[in-house]
């Protein structure tokens, strides 16, 4: 093994984003915002008429209203991580050990995923609905996890931030991109909730990484996340199924509480530090 190249004397994009750190980090996150989010204003303005249809209303507006976005923001990070030649080390083992209470964050992320799966109505929406959600879900898992806990995460490492600031600064990042959702049109009172929820939900997502070890388990979780919390709530970025009959879908609105608590509690713990020295290729 041999240890990766030290960016002393690369220039341009490479030595930039190789250099690390979190104003650069928010420098890259601001370029994708507007590529993601210019995306989703033009197809809204292009489209009207499916844009401002109900989301799960047939598999066209889903496509239109979250699919497409996501693929152009998937073919983004694609290209960065390849052009930065960080693909293998992003989807390696993590190079810092875990602590044992860090499972704590897959397992309660995880619980109510199960919840919404055993409640869910599966036959209220069209199959190909459905199908195409599910598929949708597993994507924001991948481009949202991909973007904070693999290229988040490296950067700020890279630049020299502990293990604490690391899951803390990424998950506040993480959730304050979320607050674009107000440019869709959705009220302050839906976004400030979702915005304080999702920084737990990133130190879980963290938490996630560090305890199995690997991105792709961060991916998975987020993206089942997703789509079962729209199959069960019928919108984007909904925590709670309020009003809802359905003790199962009610007890994983109610645990939102539990997660939203949870991450703020276990970020607390967080320690560590991984130097450019312990990461090799």
């Amino acid at each position: 093994m041999t240890e990766i190249t030290t960016t002393a004397q690369q220039t341009g994009l490479r030595g930039f984003l190789n250099k690390g750190g979190v104003w650069r980090f928010i420098a890259f996150m601001i370029f994708y915002l507007i590529i993601y989010v210019g995306v989703g204003q033009i197809t809204g303005r292009v489209l009207r008429d499916i844009a401002e249809q109900p989301l799960l209303s047939s598999v066209t507006t889903v496509f239109v209203q979250l699919t497409l976005g996501l693929i152009v923001g998937a073919a983004i990070l694609i290209a960065t991580i390849t052009y930065m030649g960080w693909t293998k080390e992003l989807f390696a083992r993590q190079p810092i050990y875990r602590s044992w209470w860090m499972w704590l964050g897959p397992a309660i992320v995880a619980t109510p995923i199960v919840l919404r799966l055993l409640g869910i109505d599966w036959g209220f929406n069209a199959l190909p609905v459905v199908v195409l959600v599910m598929a949708t879900g597993l994507l924001i898992g991948f481009v949202e996890e991909l973007m904070y806990r693999g290229i988040g995460v490296k950067m700020l490492r890279d630049g020299g931030h502990g293990e604490f600031a690391v899951a803390a600064l990424t998950s506040l990042l993480f959730a304050l991109s979320h607050s674009v959702n107000l440019l869709s049109g959705q009220s302050i009172k839906s976004v400030g909730p979702t915005v304080i929820y999702t920084i737990s939900f990133g130190v879980l997502m963290y938490l996630t990484l560090r305890s199995v070890g690997f991105l792709v388990a961060a991916m998975i979780l987020h993206g089942l996340t997703d789509p079962t919390t729209i199959l069960a709530t019928g919108g984007i970025d909904e925590i709670t199924a309020a009003g809802s009959d359905n003790i199962l879908l009610t007890a994983a609105g109610g645990f939102t509480l539990v997660l939203t608590l949870s991450g703020f509690v276990l970020l607390a713990f967080v320690r560590g530090r991984v130097s450019r020295a312990t990461v090799v290729q």
